[in-house]
């Protein structure tokens, strides 16, 4: 055999091996890895997320509360970065060389394909002229993005604001990528599905440059955004702002609702703050700032803060007596200077003795309720004090107390309405007595309320019985209507209808009795105020102030709760604002122009603490 022949096919099989190699290869990047053609594509194509503007959001009589501005967010590309003028940049931008360094290295990191934020929220100022210089640096491009606006500067807990998304969200929600902003409080949150509209997409053609030559085919495959669907709350505009003006220096809370829709009227937590401040590149220095104040501004008080209502919860109380009839009317009860009880002692203010029911409501006695609400507990018709705990207790439910409400904004809490379990652990098995929860009488001891649910506990007297969830939402675009369908229910207390008209009357006299009443400051000419006070004691410094109260007393238009910390007592400070809000809403007037003045000059801030 030749042995040339053996190694021509030797050297044959080689090359043959090699060019197959060589096919399967190409098949491979060609066909099957994609790689390289997305590579390619990244070089030429850029696919730039087009952002909605959020909805727009309105006040109960068409005023806009919230609107749109627009900022810009430069984007990296870290796979089509070149050299660039760091100086230049750092002055476009206004940061430092460190700044810049820092930045790079993240969004590399975060991907050397996909876009990423460079810097956010770039006004439009600071936009034209980098707009001009931008072909200078490759990789980099802008997207329009918006701002949220407030005209009015008020109503900041109600309305929130919106922040970047965190890694949590990205994970859980397709929808939202790294960069992209969500609501994260107030409403902004509560109906962020309803805000936030539907991103879009468009693709470009870029040349060396970085600059965009074109749509890519003509925009077929691009898709549009879709505008945010704008929203009407319940608010009223001016008297919340009105609220937000009375309250200043004083820490607390005004809830004023509509009580034939639960409509919320408005909704002041005081110490406030402007809603600007949580917009923009300065967001999170201004969150530091306010998440540090001693005052709490970030704080929703209307919904979070949860204290003892005071003597207001006699009204509760009175309510029970007279539906399980452990009282009437006419009951009376005698008051000397207080209630006694052994080596119990229940102080009380200055008025006549052996009030009956409407009369202890208009004078605020201690005694009076003290002794009523030890005849509940004690009465043997129960068959033990469990029981007759148990009943009072289902009754205070029935107002909306011991739970939420439902409103619409996050962040609402329970308070507190303590159940005979509860005792239990606290005083041993069977062994409570009603002595020993005495001050739940006149609204202390263990009792925890939110000023939200004060405020839709005065709804439901003036509705005599019934309530509808308070809510901040009027109107939504009519495929989102399902989200208003919870706040059209009514609801009722299981108290009877024609138990009410005393305390109604009780109510009436606080403000409007000629022999006098707690809150005669509260007198409004022409308009039937209806009211009780309450004075909170607090532990750590000067009691509370509380006024609760409705207008007018035929067809109600409006139910509001105040409450001032550490502003003594109810007639002092929460009445005379409580009065003032109902003028304001119902009369588009303040004839009392000094009251209002001696109110918003007053400084509560400084009270002094108890040792």
């Amino acid at each position: 055999m030749n042995p040339f022949l053996n190694r021509k096919y030797i050297v044959g099989g080689i090359f043959g091996l090699i060019i197959l190699i060589f096919i399967l290869r190409l098949f491979f990047l060609q066909i099957i890895d994609q790689s390289y053609k997305s590579s390619a594509s990244n070089n030429v194509l850029r696919y730039v997320t087009q952002y909605p503007a959020r909805g727009l959001i309105y006040d109960r009589n068409g005023q806009l509360l919230v609107y749109n501005e627009a900022a810009y967010d430069l984007m990296i590309l870290p796979n089509q970065m070149a050299e660039f003028d760091t100086n230049q940049l750092s002055s476009l931008l206004n940061l430092t060389k460190e700044e810049i360094k820092q930045r790079l290295t993240k969004a590399k990191r975060y991907s050397r394909y996909k876009p990423s934020i460079f810097e956010k929220q770039i006004s439009a100022e600071t936009y034209a002229p980098l707009q001009e210089k931008l072909f200078m640096y490759k990789g980099f491009f802008t997207q329009t993005r918006t701002l949220r606006r407030y005209p009015e500067k008020t109503a900041a807990h109600v309305l929130g604001y919106v922040g970047e998304v965190n890694d949590n969200i990205t994970k859980n929600d397709s929808y939202y990528n790294s960069g992209d902003y969500i609501g994260i409080s107030g409403v902004e949150k509560f109906y962020e599905d309803v805000l936030r509209g539907k991103k879009g997409v468009e693709i470009y053609l870029v040349d060396v440059h970085n600059r965009i030559k074109g749509n890519y085919k003509k925009g077929r495959y691009d898709t549009a955004a879709v505008h945010g669907a704008n929203i009407v709350l319940t608010l009223d505009a001016k008297l919340q702002a009105y609220g937000e003006l009375l309250m200043t220096n004083k820490i607390g809370g005004i809830v004023a609702i509509e009580p034939s829709t639960g409509e919320i009227l408005t909704l002041v937590s005081s110490p406030t703050y402007n809603p600007e401040l949580l917009i923009g590149r300065e967001r999170t220095v201004n969150y530091r700032k306010l998440k540090n104040d001693t005052l709490k501004p970030l704080f929703d008080r209307p919904l979070m803060a949860q204290y003892p209502p005071g003597s207001t919860f006699k009204t509760m109380n009175a309510l029970i007596g007279l539906q399980e009839q452990i009282i009437t009317t006419a009951t009376t009860y005698p008051c000397l200077h207080g209630y006694y009880a052994g080596n119990f002692y229940m102080a009380c203010h200055n008025h006549k003795n052996n009030l009956n029911l409407i009369e202890s409501i208009q004078h605020s006695c201690n005694a009076w309720y003290a002794n009523e609400f030890r005849a509940i507990l004690d009465h043997t018709k129960y068959g033990s004090f469990e029981n007759a705990y148990e009943t009072w207790r289902n009754y205070v439910l029935s107002f909306g107390f011991g739970k939420k409400l439902g409103i619409d904004l996050p962040n609402e809490k329970m308070g507190y309405i303590p159940s005979i379990s509860y005792y239990n652990r606290v005083y041993g098995e069977g062994r409570i007595r009603s002595l020993n929860i005495i001050s739940m009488a006149i609204g202390q001891g263990e009792l925890l309320m939110t000023p939200i649910q004060m405020a839709n506990m005065t709804a439901i007297i003036s509705n005599k019985g019934y309530y509808f969830a308070p809510h901040v939402i009027k109107k939504l675009p009519e495929k989102f209507n399902e989200k208003l369908m919870p706040y059209m229910v009514q609801r009722f207390s299981k108290i009877d209808t024609t138990y009410f008209d005393p305390i109604i009357e009780g109510m009436s006299l606080v403000i409007n009795g000629l022999d006098g009443g707690t809150a005669r400051n509260a007198k409004i000419k022409g308009i039937e105020v209806c009211g009780k006070t309450g004075t909170a004691q607090n532990p750590h410094g000067a009691d509370h102030s509380i006024f609760i109260a409705f207008a007018p007393r035929e067809n109600p238009q409006i139910a509001i709760a105040v409450y001032v910390e550490n502003g003594g007592f109810g007639g002092t400070w929460a009445a005379p604002i409580a009065s003032l809000m109902i003028e304001e809403y119902l009369t588009d007037t303040i004839t009392r122009t000094w009251y209002q003045d001696y109110i918003i000059n007053a400084n509560l801030l400084n009270v002094s603490k108890k040792e």
